[in-house]
């Protein structure tokens, strides 16, 4: 069995399905009268879940450790992470099946387009292992730091939703006061809308930042295995924290200030670039601890 060849079928195969199931997400938000698109679109983001998890484990059988040592393979785990997350969240909620997809399918098809079709092949090809990796501790920390930032994404990907949805309200309703229409419009299912998806946000940020709280913790007892230190504020640890505060922030408002709406939501969608800087960011900027496997 060529389980390189495997995986490279696999993760084009997942690039063009996610872009298919995108289309049909956005198809389906565009007419809304045609049914047959959201099963449709439900069962291509089903699709590419499997097709990513098998792409991961052949990796896994392939290179005999657990693939995440890379750019390319945490790429594609976090995109598998993405489609879990939306699916999971999509059967929750399944009158806002189309919403969800339509943020979680083109950040999976990006992330997958970016590690299939942009890094360079020698960054595709599993390698051994550097000594710093060579530890349990490597599947307990990436992974759930992987996972958080996969919630993190989805849920700062839906405030954002939320917020055009409500500028769209809010769009209307000036239009209708400027016509006299006030009270005749349907800002109610708008509006009802909004709540939805500001909810989901703040469900997907709530599953998240616990899992990115362990993921740090666990790093700085890694860490102090590894360099006998549990924070060196390297830049990667650095953009953590940041992220961290970021999305505690927008919790705080939440549950202590009682805010709803569109104030928290301007945190929330910050965190989505906040998440992408120190997932990547970090490794393209600069040299640190944290940047063998990835571009340095």
């Amino acid at each position: 069995m060529n389980l390189v060849r495997i995986q490279n079928i696999l993760d084009n195969a997942a690039f063009a399905d996610l872009f298919l199931t995108m289309l049909l997400f956005w198809l389906g938000l565009a007419m809304p009268r045609v049914k047959m698109l959201q099963p449709l679109a439900v069962a291509g983001m089903a699709i590419a879940n499997l097709g990513l998890a098998v792409l991961l484990l052949a990796r896994w059988l392939e290179a005999g450790y657990f693939p995440l040592s890379n750019l390319y393979e945490s790429l594609l785990f976090i995109a598998w992470g993405v489609t879990l997350v939306g699916l999971w969240f999509q059967q929750q909620y399944p009158k806002v099946q189309d919403w969800i997809g339509s943020v979680t399918a083109p950040v999976a098809m990006g992330i997958v387009a970016f590690a299939a079709l942009s890094l360079p092949s020698s960054m595709q090809t599993a390698q051994p292992l550097v000594p710093a990796l060579k530890s349990n501790w490597l599947m307990m920390h990436v992974s759930v730091m992987l996972l958080s930032y996969a919630a993190l994404m989805t849920g700062s990907g839906l405030a954002i939703a939320f917020l055009w949805v409500m500028r769209g309200q809010a769009q209307v309703a000036v239009q209708g006061n400027s016509l006299g229409l006030v009270g005749r419009g349907s800002p109610s299912g708008a509006l009802g809308l909004g709540d939805t998806l500001d909810n989901l946000s703040y469900r997907a940020i709530g599953l998240g930042f616990p899992l990115l709280t362990i993921g740090i913790i666990s790093g700085g007892v890694w860490a102090n295995e590894a360099w006998g230190s549990y924070w060196s504020w390297d830049a990667k640890e650095t953009w953590s924290l940041i992220v961290w505060l970021v999305f505690a922030a927008y919790l705080h408002t939440r549950i202590t200030k009682g805010w709803q709406g569109k104030r928290p939501a301007i945190i929330a969608s910050c965190g989505f670039l906040v998440v992408w800087v120190c997932y990547l960011g970090v490794n393209l900027l600069g040299k640190g601890l944290h940047s063998y496997g990835w571009f340095f």
